[in-house]
């Protein structure tokens, strides 16, 4: 039997730079003593993605590596799925998208909002960018900091143009950079623990300051900002409008208006029961279908022991209390925040709270 085979893989950290401040939540789970925001201000999980950054090009930043079982080795994740892909990723999967997972999730800790942007739908950037990933995400919001402690407003997000600008006004907005008036153009969105959002391709958007959270998305890192400065930082031209001029980007946008109803309707995304897995204990979806087909996201909720054997391979993220996982004659403890990946070889995961009750996040790739 192949080392690797009936064994949780294990998800070591992996910050990555971005140019906005943050991750000082991501540096007290690690135990920091002074914990601080700083440019690593995202961590990505189970990635086999590159993080595109201006400067930084002979820093592998964004692919992971992880370590198989207790006492397997650390591997390059890419290079771990391509030695047996059918085995994690599922014959299925790998017939549709080959040994790329197909999604990528991240740890997202924002110290200030972040930069307007706009992302490239999957049609987008497959036909005018030769790219085979648009860049539709979603968040699962874990935490929100306390704005007593805060130099700017905390918990919301921009998403959508609520008054949307003409795409000549806009333009002149970000030649001027005239910020006041493109913020004029939203409504802020706020937004607290265990809130769950989708926001599709060419939806112009911004995370506000002091939100912890996991983020869902194509697997991909094109972005178009169209706010060059944050908290000092001025951007490189490369890194504005995806390596192209401002008429380009700005047929990315999205113009039509989203109203405050259409938030809630289209962007906030309700649990929906999937099934129970035994007393106290349950299955939602959080993002299906009905919000996007490019990837999946559920919460299982425990309330005791349950035996879960999954159809498809998963990213899984303790996002409360504690659980021992128990698979391949191995015993692991996962506390809140800390994650897996979940081959879809795997076979049945006995899951066992620990606290009272418990709560894990299952990040999918599209249904294959």
């Amino acid at each position: 039997m192949t080392s690797h085979r009936h064994k949780l893989i294990l998800l070591p950290p992996n910050r990555v730079w971005r140019p906005y401040p943050g991750g000082r939540t991501l540096e007290q789970l690690a135990g920091v003593p002074e914990p601080a925001d700083s440019f690593m201000s995202e961590e990505w999980i189970a990635s086999t993605t590159r993080a595109v950054n201006r400067g930084r090009e002979s820093i592998p930043e964004g692919l992971s590596q992880v370590r198989v079982g207790h006492d397997g080795p650390v591997r390059d994740l890419a290079g771990l799925l391509a030695s047996d892909p059918e085995y994690f990723l599922g014959a299925a999967h790998v017939k549709k998208f080959g040994a790329q997972p197909q999604v990528l999730v991240k740890y997202l800790d924002s110290g200030t909002r972040l930069y307007l942007q706009v992302h490239p739908t999957r049609e987008f950037a497959q036909r005018f960018m030769g790219a085979p990933s648009g860049k539709t995400e979603a968040y699962y919001v874990l935490d929100v900091r306390d704005p007593a402690s805060a130099q700017e407003p905390v918990g919301y997000v921009y998403v959508g143009f609520q008054r949307p600008p003409t795409p000549a006004a806009l333009r002149e907005y970000i030649v001027t950079q005239n910020i006041a008036a493109i913020e004029g153009c939203f409504d802020p969105i706020p937004v607290r623990p265990g809130d769950t959002l989708i926001i599709p391709g060419g939806t112009p958007h911004a995370l506000g300051a002091g939100v912890f959270m996991v983020e869902i998305q194509e697997p991909s890192d094109l972005v178009v900002r169209f706010e060059f400065e944050r908290a000092g930082y001025v951007l490189p031209e490369a890194s504005r409008f995806m390596g192209r001029d401002l008429d380009f980007a700005l047929t990315v946008f999205n113009f039509a208006p989203l109203t405050l109803a259409d938030v809630d309707a289209r962007v906030r995304c309700q649990p929906r029961r999937l099934r129970e897995l035994g007393p106290g204990s349950w299955q939602d979806e959080l993002i299906g279908r009905a919000q996007t087909d490019c990837f999946r996201v559920t919460r299982t909720h425990l309330g005791g022991a349950v035996l879960k054997d999954e159809t498809s391979f998963g990213i899984a993220i303790v996002t409360a209390g504690s659980v021992i996982a128990e698979v391949g004659g191995e015993t692991h403890r996962f506390n809140a925040y800390d994650k897996m990946f979940l081959p879809a070889g795997l076979g049945p995961v006995k899951f066992t709270p620990l606290t009272a009750t418990a709560e894990i996040l299952e990040c999918r790739p599209p249904a294959s």
